[in-house]
């Protein structure tokens, strides 16, 4: 059919979600996107707009990928159990970060790091991402009937230690090192939560990751 596109619209997606992701909005060029896709610069135009625009799509496309994970891993944690969850959360990110398939750090991590010389359309986007992750922790710390405002101030704290996860992998730290961040995050939390929880049972816990 004549103007039919003849490529993958996902495997493009990926391809440049990743070349942004590797080199960050503001050093990937078009020749950059366009050796990444296999597209040439009319057909990226033509197909994703601007490159805002097709950033925009990708980081959608992180957005949802990461963040479906998350929200099944904060949902295997028992009612009133929420450490578990927590865990599970920040497994999420660890696998993510030793994936030899995709570059180190975060999408959108970065993207908020880089908000001042962004438009305001990525800038917002990005906040808008970390907003959610902090609102999705916060659901799961609110089933231990936490005292008003603790679990909006734990969710706040461990989307901070999340994001962190992300820049020291960029800064090469070892998974031995991103391992030991967590564990004393979930260390501090457990203690939290048995010191402010109203009748809170937290059940068998360790610090240590699972297994």
């Amino acid at each position: 059919m004549a103007g039919k596109k003849q490529f993958d619209l996902d495997i493009v997606l990926d391809a440049a979600m990743v070349q942004f992701w590797r080199a960050g909005y503001a050093d990937t060029s078009l020749d950059d996107l366009s050796r990444a896709t296999g597209l040439n610069r009319s057909s990226i135009y033509s197909s994703f707009g601007d490159k805002d625009s097709l950033y925009l799509r990708c980081l959608d496309r992180y957005a949802v990928r990461y963040g479906n994970r998350y929200e099944q891993a904060l949902s295997s944690g028992a009612p009133g159990e929420p450490l578990r969850a927590i865990q599970a959360f920040f497994e999420v990110t660890l696998q993510r970060i030793a994936d030899p398939d995709v570059p180190d750090g975060c999408l959108v991590a970065q993207t908020a790091m880089a908000t001042p010389v962004l438009s305001p359309a990525i800038a917002t986007r990005a906040i808008e991402a970390v907003g959610l992750q902090r609102a999705r922790l916060r659901t799961a710390l609110n089933t231990a009937e936490l005292a008003e405002g603790d679990a909006e101030n734990y969710a706040t704290h461990i989307t901070a230690v999340n994001q962190s996860l992300a820049v020291m992998s960029r800064a090469r730290a070892s998974q031995k090192q991103l391992r030991t961040i967590v564990d004393i995050s979930m260390s501090a939390l457990s203690q939290a939560l048995h010191s402010r929880g109203k009748g809170l049972s937290l059940g068998p816990f360790s610090a240590a990751r699972p297994g």
